[in-house]
């Protein structure tokens, strides 16, 4: 048995080819040399102790900048060729470059000249530039083999991390910043202030008042030392204020109303952060999970870099009508989520990692929880889009029980994770997890220790549906998202009313137990009885996959005919469809109140009508 839907099953999908993009330098006619075609590593000529090599940052946009060496011939004969080596630390790398061949061992750098400027003359100098990425000053610099001796490089550290800003002077339209000095061997120049992820002032105090804000909106900075010669050092911790005045945001009522946007719906589905807005939903809704983040060797990492903060958008699609420039420093749904919160500042975003096909990472991970739990904080958090989420939602199918890949992590499993999660996201982060709704004896819900855990999650999403579909391809038709048993169901404890009355039993509080809604069906064809029980011959067809339609497409195409254990079911020609409609969600919000629960979410926004009717039968329903 699976709770999950095809569409998180089936994580192969298009992605449009994008081309590299390289920062236009002015006066350049040189050809820039693509890094991923540089092969070989160049092999340092004879010592020279007459030339000298400089580095210098031409720019910095914040995602990446333009580094320049310089070699000069300070001897009497001509220089005929040159190789620089340097060392970067992890996380800054050359991505193009021109004039020179770049190649990297780990992170040791060479750059070797090309045929036509190898040879320098006396007192001449040659350069050649690059564009890089990652915060991080070149080190170890060495010049056909000897030390570089230039004035830049070579004894000079990049400074240190300032001290995390602190806020006073709040304001409707302003907050003061101070911080801590950083500390360099040969002096800070000044610091950078980085509002949000993006370079906002530099400054050579270590105070800042930054003006001309929104009043209630909430802001999240950082600061960030330079040295004499301006080498960037590590970015400070992150620190959250919340301007003055504005409206009160919309109170989110007692029960949370949460539903999940998928990353890869930007393609074929089309549809976009906007689109919560246009339906009216992103007003009616208290918190959103991004699905989804991947878990790999022992750490969370990115799902689809670019659908998550690439992805260029117009002014048509764009939240806020503005359409994103080239060189911004965060593009795709993270800024969109940006722009969203920033006009529903209600809204609580979650990052969600795992799903279906992305669980297998989770039992390697979780046997070093604590640095499994920094990776994930560290990518959350990461300057860029920190200000984006307010905690991480986990998607682990199934902690030692069988999903698409079997784990034996063992029963504690899920609460070593927990704990470490508390642990490191603290108690201003949300930390949540979706899990099994698998009440039968024995099963899923047994196997793991989803009470211990839940004394650290804020709250569980019980994955109430696909409890039954075309897998079984003849049958016997039944509704995918039971609320409660009946007469001929398939499998005992494949509903929602045991599931939730189980992990009760287990001691999960009723208000962490958030009640799950699908917003499409699971349909099969060759049905000839129009009650469920019935006989196929196979999975109904969907528009992106057999056996699964979304709502807005059924409620159309194959309307409802009758109803049964609190979920809905249409027989139309030889195809029979379940699915919850307004109506069955209205009935299963008034349950989920009457159980005490914390509220109900969704998989997910695309599957529900242009002006959200599931939405907001749930948001009606939890009033």
């Amino acid at each position: 048995m699976s709770t999950e839907t095809p569409q998180r099953r089936s994580r192969f999908r298009w992605i449009p080819t994008r081309s590299g993009r390289s920062k236009v330098i002015a006066g350049l006619t040189a050809l820039a040399v693509p890094f991923a075609a540089m092969v070989g590593l160049a092999s340092p000529a004879s010592a020279a102790t007459s030339a000298t090599a400089t580095y210098t940052k031409k720019s910095d946009w914040g995602s990446g900048f333009e580094g320049q060496w310089t070699v000069k011939n300070t001897g009497t004969t001509a220089l005929s060729s040159w190789t620089i080596e340097w060392d970067y630390p992890t996380g800054t790398r050359v991505n193009s470059a021109w004039d020179a061949t770049v190649t990297n061992s780990g992170t040791r750098w060479t750059a070797k000249n090309l045929g036509w400027n190898g040879s320098i003359a006396p007192g001449a100098s040659v350069s050649f530039g690059f564009n890089g990425s990652g915060p991080g000053a070149p080190s170890g610099c060495t010049l056909n083999g000897g030390a570089c001796d230039g004035s830049t490089v070579p004894g000079d550290n990049p400074p240190s991390a300032p001290g995390t800003p602190t806020t006073s002077d709040v304001t409707n339209t302003s907050v003061k910043l101070s911080w801590s000095a950083a500390t360099d061997d040969n002096g800070v120049k000044n610091y950078d202030v980085l509002r949000n992820g993006s370079k906002i002032a530099t400054v050579t105090g270590t105070t800042y008042t930054n003006t001309g804000l929104t009043a209630g909106t909430d802001y999240t900075y950082a600061v960030q030392a330079r040295d004499t010669i301006d080498q960037l050092g590590p970015v400070s911790g992150s620190v959250s204020v919340r301007t003055t005045g504005g409206d009160d945001p919309p109170p989110p009522g007692d029960k949370i109303n949460l539903g999940y946007f998928t990353n890869w719906g930007v393609y074929g589905r089309n549809y976009h952060v906007k689109n919560l807005v246009t339906s009216g939903s992103a007003a009616k809704i208290t918190h959103i999970n991004y699905a989804f983040g991947n878990v790999q060797n022992g750490r969370c990492t990115i799902g689809d870099s670019y659908a998550d903060y690439d992805k260029a958008y117009t002014a048509d699609q764009s939240v806020d009508g503005v359409a994103d420039t080239w060189d911004q420093p965060l593009r795709g749904n993270f800024n969109q989520l940006r722009k969203l919160k920033a006009k529903y500042p209600h809204i609580k975003v979650l990052w969600s990692f795992g799903g279906w096909t992305w669980s297998g990472g989770f039992g390697q991970a979780v046997q070093n929880p604590a640095a499994f739990a920094q990776s994930c904080y560290d990518l959350v958090e990461d300057p860029r889009w920190a200000d984006v989420f307010d905690g991480i939602d986990l998607d682990w199918e199934y902690p030692n029980a069988c999903g698409l890949t079997c784990d034996n992590s063992g029963p504690a499993a899920i609460k070593v994770m927990a704990d470490a999660m508390r642990a490191k996201f603290g108690p201003n982060n949300l930390v949540t997890a979706a899990i099994t709704a698998d009440a039968s004896s024995g099963g899923k819900i047994d196997a793991a220790d989803y009470a211990g855990a839940a004394q650290s999650f804020d709250w569980y999403n019980v994955m109430t549906y696909d409890f039954f579909g075309a897998w079984a391809n003849k049958g016997p038709t039944a509704p995918h998202s039971p609320l409660n048993a009946y007469t001929g169901i398939p499998q005992a404890g494949f509903n929602s009313a045991d599931a939730i009355a189980k992990l009760k039993a287990k001691g999960v509080p009723a208000k962490k137990l958030l009640l799950g809604i699908g917003f499409y069906g699971r349909g099969w064809t060759g049905v000839t009885q129009a009650a469920p029980g019935g006989t196929a011959t196979g999975a109904a067809q969907g528009t992106y996959e057999a056996g699964i339609e979304d709502y807005k497409v059924l409620k159309n195409t194959c309307p409802a005919t009758g109803t049964i254990a609190g979920t809905a079911y249409a027989h139309c020609g030889t195809n029979w469809w379940s699915y919850d409609t307004p109506a069955t969600i209205g009935s299963k919000m008034t349950w989920a109140k009457n159980q005490g629960l914390g509220g109900a979410f969704f998989w997910e926004f695309s599957g529900d009508t242009t002006n959200g009717e599931l939405v907001s039968a749930i948001d009606s329903g939890l009033k």
